[in-house]
C-alpha cells in the first residue's frame, strides 16, 4: 500500500485544460460598425470623392475640408479606423475579461475624448457639424456606456484606482500634446521675409477677404505659416456663417470663398505653393489683390 501511495504521488500532474475565452460580440458589432464609417470617409478621401451628405458648401463640407478633418497631413478617419480596428482584434481575442476590459476602455474612453474635442471645435470654430463623424462619435458613446455597465467586479482586477489614474495622466498628456498640434505650438517662428511680404502688401492698400469657416481661407494663410498674422486680412463673418456679411466685404460685393489673390503678374491659389514662389511675389505686389469665387457660398 505504501508503494501504491508513493507512485501515485509521484505520478504527473495532468494539465489543466486551458479557458478560452467568448470574443465580446457587442464591441465587436460596435467596432465593426465603426469601421465600415470611417473606412468610408478614407476612401472619399483617397478618391477624392464628397462624402454622401456632404454636398458643396455644406456644414459637413466645411468640417471635410477643414484643418481638423487632418492630423500631422494623415486624415483623422484613417486613425479612426485603426482605432476601430485595435478594438475589434481585442475583443475577439481570447483573453481573460478584466485584461481585455481595461485595455478596450482606455482606447474607447480616449477615442471618445478626442472625438468630442474635435466636434466642439468643429461647432464653436467653424460653427459646422459633420453627419459621418457624429456618427462616429454616438458609436464611441454606445461603446464607452455599455463598457461602463460590463465593468469587471474590483475582486476580478484590483486596483482600479491605479489603473484610472494612471490612463487619465496619459490621456491628458496626449490631448495637450493634440492640442498644442492643431494650435501650431510647434510651428516654427514666423519667416521674416514673408512678414515683410505680408506687411508690404498691407502698405499697398492690398486686401485679404475671407471668412473663418472657409477652408480655403484658411489653406491660404498656411502658405504664409505664422507670418500671416501680419497679412491685411477683413474677416467676413464676424458675427457667424449664417449671418451677413460684414460691411467692408459687402460693399466690396465678395459673395464667394475662397477666392484667388491675384497680384500684377501672378495669381497664387489656394494650392500649397513653395514660399519662394511667394517671396517672388513680393516685387509684383500691387495695390489690390481679390478673393474671387470657387468654392463656398457666406
Amino acid at each position: 500500500m505504501t508503494r501504491k501511495a508513493r507512485n501515485k504521488k509521484s505520478a504527473p500532474a495532468a494539465l489543466a485544460p486551458k479557458r478560452i475565452y467568448s470574443p465580446d460580440w457587442v464591441v465587436l458589432a460596435l467596432s465593426g460598425f465603426g469601421l465600415l464609417v470611417t473606412g468610408y470617409l478614407v476612401t472619399t478621401t483617397l478618391t477624392a470623392a464628397a462624402p454622401i451628405g456632404c454636398e458643396v458648401g455644406s456644414a459637413c463640407d466645411i468640417i471635410q475640408s477643414s484643418r481638423w478633418s487632418e492630423l500631422l497631413g494623415v486624415p483623422v478617419s484613417l486613425f479612426g479606423f485603426l482605432l476601430y480596428l485595435v478594438i475589434a482584434l481585442i475583443a475577439g481575442l481570447g483573453r481573460p475579461r478584466p485584461k481585455r476590459w481595461q485595455q478596450i476602455w482606455a482606447l474607447t474612453t480616449f477615442g471618445l475624448i478626442f472625438s468630442l474635442y474635435l466636434t466642439a471645435f468643429g461647432w464653436f470654430e467653424l460653427q459646422a457639424l459633420c453627419m459621418w463623424c457624429t456618427t462616429s462619435l454616438l458609436t464611441l458613446v454606445a461603446m464607452f456606456v455599455y463598457l461602463t455597465f460590463i465593468k469587471p467586479a474590483p475582486t476580478e482586477a484590483p486596483f482600479w484606482g491605479n489603473f484610472i489614474l494612471s490612463k487619465g495622466v496619459l490621456m491628458l498628456v496626449a490631448m495637450v500634446a493634440l492640442h498644442g498640434v492643431y494650435n501650431d505650438w510647434f510651428v516654427a517662428p514666423a519667416d521674416p521675409k514673408l512678414v515683410a511680404l505680408a506687411e508690404h502688401l498691407g502698405d499697398n492698400d492690398a486686401k485679404f477677404y475671407g471668412a473663418f469657416w472657409c477652408p480655403g481661407c484658411q489653406d491660404q494663410k498656411a502658405i504664409f505659416g505664422k507670418a500671416a498674422e501680419s497679412l491685411p486680412y477683413v474677416e467676413c463673418s464676424p458675427n457667424g456663417r449664417n449671418a451677413g456679411l460684414a460691411f467692408e466685404c459687402a460693399a466690396e460685393e465678395i459673395s464667394n470663398f475662397p477666392f484667388k489673390k491675384v497680384l500684377e503678374k501672378l495669381t497664387i491659389t489656394s494650392s500649397k505653393q513653395e514660399n519662394s514662389a511667394l517671396l517672388g511675389a513680393a516685387a509684383l505686389a500691387q495695390t489690390k489683390f481679390e478673393l474671387k469665387d470657387t468654392k463656398h457660398n457666406p
